[in-house]
């Protein structure tokens, strides 16, 4: 990866207290899903048929409700589902109990476990952790911890892992559009792995490169599917005076350098705003607290809401502004909240071209499902005329050091809008609220998606009995245990093999093929470049019959033919690549070329060479190994071609 100095600055990212963990998502490569047997795969054809659900919050064991659940549930999402008969069945959707979990994944995640050097627990207990987002059917997520307290090395340290647990994979969302959330359930169910670490990089290169470090000891594993949408990470992240902020599903390694870079200019900038507010006289109100309950949160709201937020639509039926005009078109209102003491606080950039106020904007597009953009202005950004200003300040009787916000929309939209806006307002008072944030497409800002999760958030599953890891398991499964990254790559280059070669092939999904080509004697940087270079020749020229012909016991029985008759390098490539392209095709090797045959293909290259005039013999000694290499093609070692040709023309 490459390193840029600004992202890894030790000292600066020290002074202002960065931290930084990891947690990543990789689906296992299982023929059945986790929680039923129905079969993991993708599909685009139509669905066969769609159900349509609402969700609604339940209360913890505790009698509180998980302040993401309570989110989601304003939103008032109608949930589509997408189903496919042949890979979705009763369970997924919640309509009979799980199966038992599935034997293959758990070994799975076991062995990475072990890979990770983590303490497996004794019994493996399924838990419920609540998604009311509608990407998960029962509302919740069946998951389990398989082990605790792993490390991976890292430089001159160790880079601790909390935890890996497994868990059943999610929908496809489709579309997102208002109120109404489309899902595809094929993903729906496949087994993965979470592996959370603990906030131990302390820049953000640091956490790019431990995520790196962990995508290729899952791939080392060979237990995990490759591709598209297999694998998602979640990038944590603090500085000091605030809380653990989440980003959720990061598409790309190298997008977390700049992106944790921002994202912790982003918090000193809320700290910078938190100390004005508090300098302004405000402070935070404790009545609209997340761990009280809703309902009280809801009177204080409506306490505050006299006299600061105000019904404008009549005051802009005239407005030069075209989506409130478009608006008030469709029948729809303009409400104006006042924000004292915040004059100019929602124009401050919190990110590269992206304000404060912005950040309320993504709040009630997520909450209040108002979606447009823009869906809010505020009065020190302009985009009204003065006199609309004018008219809606007198309203609210605004003095010349507080805000005035916007929103447009349906009646019911705005309720919730101008709540969000009001606790966000609130927790500005505080400096960052806990929050789990999404990736923007350019790939370094962040944009709000939920409230971070609480502890009510999980809690016991009891369809699902706890599983026993037994000591014959363990012991089966350490046995057979892959070897780390950093393990082969030491033994291939004990061997002699290329540092570079040696990095793709020790996280290879082929890589254990590399031993069995050296048990039947083929040279160990042959078999490396066999593995990482031609395969992947032939797979970028799309060979109809790569993957189905040449599998690992094929490869292997051709390269044992090889080195029984000592054939060269270029004869293994030709018969690769007719193997790869006619299904049907046979071995056919070709003879090694005799004694005779060869001179006298050298001797003719070399009368032509005569009658050419060439700079210098080094220039005439490449045009004729190159000429005889081309003719004996496949039939005669290379290096044999060269040492004749030397010897005829020194």
């Amino acid at each position: 990866m490459k390193k840029e100095k600004q992202f890894d600055d030790i000292n600066y990212y020290s002074s202002i207290g960065f931290k930084s963990g990891l947690e990543i998502h990789q689906q296992l490569d299982t023929k059945k899903k986790l929680f039923c047997r129905c079969p993991v795969g993708y599909r685009t054809e139509r669905p066969d048929a769609r159900i349509v659900r609402h969700m609604r919050p339940t209360l913890s064991e505790m009698g509180t409700y998980d302040g993401t659940a309570l989110m989601e549930f304003k939103t008032k999402k109608e949930v589509n589902y997408l189903l496919y008969r042949d890979f979705v069945c009763t369970y997924e959707m919640d309509d009979t109990p799980p199966f038992p979990v599935n034997p293959e994944a758990l070994d799975y995640a076991i062995e990475i476990a072990l890979m990770l050097n983590c303490q497996l627990v004794d019994e493996v207990h399924i838990t419920r952790k609540q998604y009311l987002d509608g990407s998960i059917p029962t509302g919740f997520q069946r998951t389990a911890i398989v082990g605790v307290e792993g490390w991976i090395p890292y430089k001159d340290r160790k880079i601790r892992i909390q935890q890996l647990a497994i868990e059943e994979d999610s929908c496809r969302e489709v579309s997102d559009i208002g109120h109404k959330i489309t899902f595809k359930t094929d993903r729906l169910g496949i087994p993965l792995v979470e592996i959370v670490t603990y906030p131990d990089m302390r820049t953000p290169h640091e956490c790019a490169e431990v995520g790196e470090i962990l995508g290729r000891l899952l791939r080392a594993s060979g237990k995990v599917r490759r591709g598209m949408g297999s694998a998602r990470q979640d990038v944590n992240s603090s500085v000091t005076g605030g809380p653990r902020i989440e980003i959720k599903g990061v598409p790309k390694t190298w997008y977390i350098p700049r992106m944790l870079d921002t994202e912790s200019k982003r918090h000193l900038k809320l700290l910078e705003i938190r100390d004005r507010l508090n300098k302004n006289g405000l402070k935070y109100n404790e009545n609209l607290n997340p761990t009280l309950r809703e309902e009280e949160r809801l009177r204080e709201l409506e306490k505050l809401k006299k006299g600061i937020v105000s019904d404008v639509t009549h005051l802009l039926v005239d407005t030069s502004f075209p989506p409130i005009r478009e608006a008030i078109g469709r029948n729809q209102n303009v409400w104006a909240i006042k924000l004292e003491q915040f004059e100019d606080v929602l124009s401050e950039n919190v990110q590269p071209d992206k304000t404060f106020g912005e950040e309320f904007a993504g709040r009630i597009r997520v909450i209040a499902c108002l979606d447009g953009k823009p869906n809010m202005i505020w009065r020190s950004a302009g985009k009204l005329y003065p006199g609309d200003w004018e008219r809606i300040t007198s309203e609210l009787s605004s003095r010349p050091n507080d805000e005035v916000v916007l929103v447009w929309g349906e009646k019911g939209d705005l309720e919730v809008a101008s709540n969000e806006i009001l606790l966000r307002a609130n927790e500005a008072t505080l400096g960052i609220p806990e929050e789990t944030r999404q990736h923007m497409q350019d790939g370094y800002r962040t944009d709000f998606e939920r409230i971070l999760p609480g502890p009510d958030r999980m809690y016991p599953d009891t369809d699902s009995p706890p599983v026993r890891i037994t000591e014959e398991r363990r012991t089966r499964i350490a046995k057979n245990r892959p070897e780390r990254p950093w393990e082969r790559e030491e033994k291939y280059n004990s061997l002699g093999i290329h540092e570079s070669v040696g990095w793709k092939l020790a996280a290879h999904p082929r890589a254990t093929l590399f031993e069995k080509l050296l048990e039947v004697g083929f040279e160990p940087k042959l078999a490396a470049e066999l593995i990482v270079n031609w395969l992947t020749h032939l797979r970028r020229q799309n060979k109809a019959c790569l993957e189905k012909v040449l599998t690992d016991e094929v490869l292997v029985d051709v390269i044992r033919v090889a080195v029984e008759k000592k054939l060269p390098k270029e004869a293994i490539k030709n018969e690769l690549n007719s193997l790869a392209s006619d299904c049907d095709y046979k071995f056919q090797y070709p003879e090694l070329a005799v004694d005779k045959d060869i001179e006298f293909i050298i001797s003719d290259v070399l009368a032509r060479a005569e009658k050419i005039k060439f700079e210098s013999i080094d220039a005439k000694k490449r045009w004729v190994k190159g000429r005889s290499v081309r003719s004996l093609y496949g039939r005669v070692h290379g290096k044999m071609i060269s040492d004749l040709i030397d010897n005829k023309l020194n």
